[in-house]
């Protein structure tokens, strides 16, 4: 047999897999035991994570320009009490004191985002290429490895330069493709040599949804019923594109891997013996997660999206669908462009059939025939849209290793959010059962088969969230936003997530039970610091404000009595 017969046999064996994988999937058995106690296999990866317009801050300093986010957080009432991240952590000036809070916790990673704008303020290599950004980035690498701590570094957490969004319209312009290759280019020169691990976009369903659909995020734009998905467009060919620029030019030299973090909530059948149940979770997540990883495994989007969008479209009288279409040579070109699949998850939602009529107008959301619902049971920390349902991890990881050929999963957000009114106790009992619940789902689906590598608690800090503002705090650590030291306290998940690494696992019942008991012992001199701070700031304040404006008055009065005595004598 010739070679070019082989490997034509191996490439339809490969293609029978995949389409005999797509199908694999039970949604019949959903498997809820009780907890497993046992260990993760050694060299699984443990961290948390952050990105750089949520904790940076300095968001005018050192040459860096504006991003989509600094614009539209300074427009009044797009986030929730006009909170912008202009300061935030302070990241930028505090970046070793927080690689210390990592190393005391012992991890094996570090995930954080590249703010394009501080690389190339004008979004053009050809512009200007910030070295002060480049630096800080540099120190920032360089200080992570120094302790044995692993870079993941997200090349596009939302933050595109406003420049580009102004002269192009953003991601609605297939423009931005060579613009982000090009900064993606300049990091993996300047970086990879340290970096071997780098994820393109991070969750680009919002960077689409609700950026150019809903407009909750920036830019801002309602373009119902085509924004969205002309945006998803342009970042899945940017992705594919800057998976092959590193694979030409860089993997054998610096031995990286690419990948792409999408965020994939879970969607269960109200009723796992209803067919249209089913086909309708399908549906969720294959509009959700489906719409980047399928083109990216297989080469296009996923069937159910071309039916669907294509028959609404039609119905509203529309020559062509409104999902855009690949041509074959960008098929071929973004399949495949995938080393590993970094999956965000926070919560589940049941899912059932609603037919909405074309009368409706266009629209992503009625374009799916859905229904989300929650089981009111669900326990509910008080953010009003994550619910803790841990069995959908597991449910969701099974998902993806049957659809997409048991890719090498790295998953790269998973965490619990509470209000603000609950923050003033550092003693989170509710995060530290959700870590727990949902890292126990997780060892379960490996026991399963599923190749997950490494693990990303969400977040290390509290920090900006996006059009929350301050009032969600996801962080480990509590952030003081108002002191302008912006001191972090240790919660009580801190220590419990600590324990979980040093364990790798849920080594036994016993151990295990006396984590969340010592830990919540630990918090409570964190919560008497905290109680000391609006003191420590008022000080800080009289110290600051109140004594140099007193002196200032002194010395002003000293002046005019002296004039007045002067004026007398002469």
């Amino acid at each position: 047999m010739s070679l070019q017969r082989m490997l034509k046999l191996h490439y339809v064996l490969v293609l029978v897999l995949c389409v005999s994988a797509s199908e694999d999937f039970d949604w019949t058995k959903n498997e809820r035991g009780s907890f497993y106690y046992g260990t993760f296999p050694t060299g699984f990866s443990w961290g948390a994570g952050g990105s750089a317009y949520q904790t940076e801050g300095a968001w005018d300093k050192d040459g860096k320009g504006m991003s989509i986010w600094d614009v539209f957080a300074h427009k009044k009432g797009k986030i929730f009490l006009n909170d912008t991240a202009d300061h935030s952590c302070e990241g930028y000036y505090k970046f070793k004191d927080d690689i210390t809070l990592m190393k005391d916790m012992k991890f094996n990673h570090y995930r954080f985002s590249i703010s394009w704008p501080r690389i190339f303020p004008n979004g053009i290599k050809a512009d200007h290429i910030n070295e002060k950004g480049i630096k800080y980035y540099d120190d920032l690498i360089n200080m992570l490895l120094d302790n044995n701590i692993t870079p993941i570094v997200t090349l596009y957490h939302w933050d595109l330069p406003q420049v580009l969004q102004e002269k192009y319209g953003g991601w609605q312009n297939v423009s931005m493709v060579n613009y982000f290759n090009d900064f993606a280019n300049l990091c993996f020169e300047r970086f990879g040599d340290r970096v071997k691990y780098w994820v393109t976009f991070n969750n680009p369903w919002s960077s689409a949804v609700e950026g150019y659909e809903t407009g909750e995020h920036a830019p801002g734009l309602k373009l119902r019923g085509t924004g969205a998905y002309k945006a998803a467009h342009h970042i899945i060919k940017a992705h594919a594109k800057v998976w092959h620029t590193y694979d030409t030019q860089w993997r054998s030299k610096q031995k990286g891997l690419v990948g792409i973090s999408l965020l994939a909530d879970w969607g269960e059948p109200v009723d796992i013996t209803n067919q249209r149940d089913i086909e309708a979770a399908e549906r969720y997540v294959q509009f959700y997660m489906g719409w980047f990883a399928t083109p990216i495994f297989n080469g296009d989007y996923p069937q159910v999206m071309k039916d669907y969008i294509g028959r609404k479209s039609a119905q509203q009288g529309l020559g062509t669908s409104r999902l855009p279409v690949f041509s074959s040579q960008e098929k071929s070109y973004i399949k495949g462009t995938c080393d590993f699949l970094g999956i965000g998850h926070f919560t589940t939602r049941y899912i059932t059939q609603k037919n909405y009529p074309s009368g409706r107008g266009n629209s992503y959301f009625t374009d799916r025939d859905l229904v989300e619902l929650v089981d009111p049971r669900w326990p509910d920390p008080g953010s009003e849209w994550l619910y803790s349902v841990p069995w959908g991890f597991r449910r969701l990881l099974n998902f993806v290793k049957t659809q997409y050929g048991n890719p090498m999963i790295y998953v790269t957000e998973n965490g619990v959010s509470e209000k603000v009114q609950r923050c003033t106790d550092l003693c989170d009992d509710w995060r530290m059962q959700y870590f727990k619940d949902y890292i126990n789902e997780m060892l379960k689906a490996l026991k399963d088969g599923v190749n997950v590598k490494g693990y990303t608690a969400w977040s290390l800090l509290d920090k900006f969230e996006w059009d929350e503002g301050f009032s969600e705090r996801f962080g480990l650590f509590y952030v003081d936003f108002l002191n302008k030291n912006k001191p972090r306290y240790p919660k009580a998940s801190v220590q419990y997530y600590k324990r979980i690494i040093s364990s790798n696992g849920f080594p036994n019942q016993r151990e295990v039970e006396s984590w969340k008991r010592k830990a919540t012992e630990t918090c409570s001199s964190s919560n008497q610091l905290l109680a000391a701070d609006p003191l420590t700031s008022h000080m800080e304040m009289v110290t600051e404000i109140v004594v140099p404006t007193v002196c200032t008055l002194c010395i002003l009065l000293a002046a005019v009595f002296l004039m007045f005595l002067l004026r007398g004598r002469f």
